[in-house]
């Protein structure tokens, strides 16, 4: 089989191509062909050695997949040859064939393709339990959202409607605001234009949003975290903008808000159960079309560089997907 490796770490164009060995299913595990692998921006600092994951080398980049079983292992009985199946594995997904435990794997509802299954648990995983269980957003609150076109933005967007939130799209450009207004946003600010802070204090009327989605970081967080109402809460996703801001915990004690972290990753593994169940109901929402799980676009795996160069850049809107 074919799989993309990072053998040293460095950018997209350090990974290399290679064959490997079929891997064989296990005691407990079950054998995936893998149909489509998505992609994220934690991908991109993985591969350089910049994330708070730092898995041995040689890996593969891509933590969600979406596939078909090709075999299970002694003791598996949940699953079997031809059931199609979505996975999380943290790191390894970018290859034609993965063996893993057989009770990570969860089987994708019918009318829901492999290239928006593949996208679904991180983005939408995060999403909701940032929204759910650290914000506890409420119907009618006003959620804002920074980074809004991006996967877990956009995500951000239609999880908050669905939960009954006015959503206040944040984004670095028109476009990327026309994407977000199209998946549901109600009102939007453009940060490369206007000043943050203001314009979120504006349209709520001087109030402030009640939740703050900011996986952008840099200069933004704390503009947000001057505008959020008071008791309200900021959910810290991420810093795609690459500065990990210092915020001054006075505007904390003023706005008697809440810093919320979110990592889904590590709640995932601590609470097995609770993220199963958020995730199939999430492909359920997707099957129904609830959620777009929007793919940008579509690559071959021999194009994963690419498509890695295309996240880093801040050009996908929605997921990258790898196709082996």
């Amino acid at each position: 089989m074919k799989a993309l490796l990072c053998t040293r770490l460095g950018g997209p164009d350090d990974l290399e191509l290679r064959d490997l060995p079929d891997p064989v299913a296990g005691p407990g595990e079950a054998m995936v062909a893998v149909r489509a692998a998505a992609l994220n921006f934690f991908d991109t600092l993985i591969i350089a050695g910049r994330y708070q994951r730092k898995p041995e080398l040689p890996f593969s980049p891509s933590a969600e997949f979406a596939g078909t079983v090709e075999s299970v292992g002694p003791g598996v009985t949940a699953l079997r040859p031809g059931d199609r199946v979505a996975g999380y594995i943290g790191q390894g997904a970018a290859r034609e064939k993965i063996a893993l435990a057989a009770e990570r794997l969860i089987r994708i509802p019918d009318g829901l393709d492999f290239d928006r299954a593949a996208g679904v648990t991180v983005v939408y995983g995060t999403a909701h339990y940032a929204l759910k269980n650290r914000a506890r957003l409420q119907p009618g609150e006003t959620l804002a959202v920074l980074g809004a076109s991006g996967g877990v933005g956009l995500a951000a967007i239609e999880l908050g409607k669905i939960m009954g939130a006015r959503v206040i799209a944040c984004a670095s450009s028109d476009d990327k605001l026309a994407f977000a207004r199209a998946r549901g946003a109600d009102d939007l600010v453009n940060y490369s234009r206007d000043d943050l802070k203001t314009a979120l204090r504006r349209l709520t009327d001087g109030k402030g949003p009640d939740v703050i989605y900011d996986p952008v970081g840099g200069p933004y967080s704390e503009q947000a975290l001057r505008a959020v109402a008071w008791l309200g809460r900021v959910l810290v996703i991420g810093f795609a903008a690459g500065e990990i801001p210092k915020m001054p915990l006075n505007l904390v004690l003023l706005r008697n808000c809440d810093l919320l972290g979110v990592n889904w990753g590590e709640w995932a593994q601590r609470d097995r159960a609770g993220c199963r169940a958020g995730i199939e109901e999430l492909l359920a929402w997707a099957a129904q079309g609830r959620l777009s799980s929007h793919v940008h676009a579509v690559y071959p795996l021999a194009e994963a560089r690419q498509a890695l160069k295309d996240i880093a850049a801040r050009k996908v809107m929605g997921k990258a997907i790898l196709r082996p």
